[in-house]
């Protein structure tokens, strides 16, 4: 490829780092949330590292066949962040491509606008294929791939190095020469306003914070019950949910949120929704409710948002929920809703000690959502 040293494109400019820059390079790479999510810096960072990159691990950058430009602010010059390319692979028109800002450069846009800045600028010198690779708790970069035109292609396992020797997984975003312009389009949007309400309850996404009330939750026998097989989830893979919980939303997996008292603001439950078949736009549904809050109303209530959210912005055409036959209250949730039952699904679910459960199927359309 042959690519330019300055690039000027959606309000930042790409160039070459200087000296001047060292001072911002250390207040970039020595944050920690950058030492979080870029396992080869040096820690502590130092002033000595920022004049080593600047000198010689830049410019090796771009004779080993990729790039490594500053990140500048085209009105003052001074450096915001720093994006590149690195592990070409030619036979493949392959390479990835990789960023930090500075804290004081993060939440404007400027990730964004850099990685669609160097990603035409990529394409346009003869790139076939860009990956984008990130930690599945960083959220934040997972949006900043989105809104560059990325779309989520599948977990590399144990792709990443941690810093203590071990191996993580990586979530893998692709953006191909020939993908239209503009954000990749996602099947589960935001909320908008980041909320659901009814002004009697709400429902936001769950967060890294609720770990102890879900496990909490999800752990009473009753919900245990409910669930297949019903198996109570330990501590860690119910904190480990609550921190993959935006990743989760962003990669079409699942949507996870807690429901809330408005009046309060206590938490009453969580309720989910994930696609069962894209292609048929179909999607199913699950909630569970703390006991004090069982008897209200809260259930239909959160259901119906989701159900509304659902048909609305996500564009769902079908709803499903399974349930086990003996649940009743949740039956009656569902109907309440508007869901119909359709059928009874032998043997479907897995049980305890080899056991199979029956799965007793809800659906709902858009016409029946009351």
């Amino acid at each position: 490829m042959n690519l330019r040293p300055v690039v000027e494109a959606h309000g930042v400019r790409l160039r070459p780092f200087r000296a001047q820059d060292s001072a911002d390079v250390v207040d970039g790479c020595a944050d920690p949330l950058t030492q979080r999510f870029v396992s080869n810096l040096p820690t502590p960072y130092t002033e000595t590292d920022a004049r080593w990159w600047i000198d010689v691990g830049a410019p090796a950058a771009w004779t080993g066949g990729g790039t490594a430009y500053a990140v500048a602010d085209p009105a003052t010059d001074r450096l915001l962040g720093a994006v590149g390319l690195n592990n070409p692979v030619p036979a493949r028109g392959q390479v990835e491509i990789g960023y930090w800002m500075r804290p004081a450069a993060r939440g404007h846009g400027l990730a964004t606008a850099a990685t669609r800045a160097l990603s035409e600028h990529a394409f346009a010198a003869g790139a076939a294929r860009l990956e984008l690779l990130t930690e599945p708790e960083n959220a934040p970069s997972q949006r900043v791939a989105l809104a560059a035109g990325f779309r989520y292609e599948g977990l590399r396992r144990s792709a990443g190095a941690s810093r203590d020797g071990g191996r993580h997984d990586l979530l893998a975003w692709v953006r191909v020469a020939g993908d239209p312009p503009g954000p990749a389009a996602r099947l589960l949007p935001d909320l908008p306003g980041g909320v659901l309400t009814d002004e009697v309850v709400a429902l936001r996404p769950l967060a890294p914070d609720d770990a102890a009330l879900m496990y909490r939750l999800h752990s009473r026998p009753e919900v245990v019950a409910n669930q297949a097989p019903p198996v109570p989830p330990t501590r860690e893979a119910m904190e480990r949910r609550c921190r993959l919980a935006q990743s989760g939303w962003l990669t079409d997996e699942i949507a996870r949120l807690l429901i809330t008292d408005v009046a309060s603001g206590e938490p009453v439950g969580s309720c989910g929704l994930s696609y069962t078949d894209v292609a048929a736009g179909e999607a199913s549904v699950g909630y569970a409710l703390l006991p004090d809050w069982r008897g209200r109303g809260y259930a239909t209530r959160a259901v119906r948002l989701l159900a509304g959210w659902a048909f609305g912005s996500a564009g769902i055409a079908r709803l499903s929920a399974g349930t086990v036959p003996d649940n009743i209250a949740s039956h009656r949730v569902l109907e309440r809703v508007g869901f119909r039952r359709e059928s009874v699904q032998r043997g479907r679910l897995p049980g305890l000690a080899g056991a199979r459960l029956d799965d007793l199927t809800f659906a709902l359309l858009p016409a029946d959502l009351r």
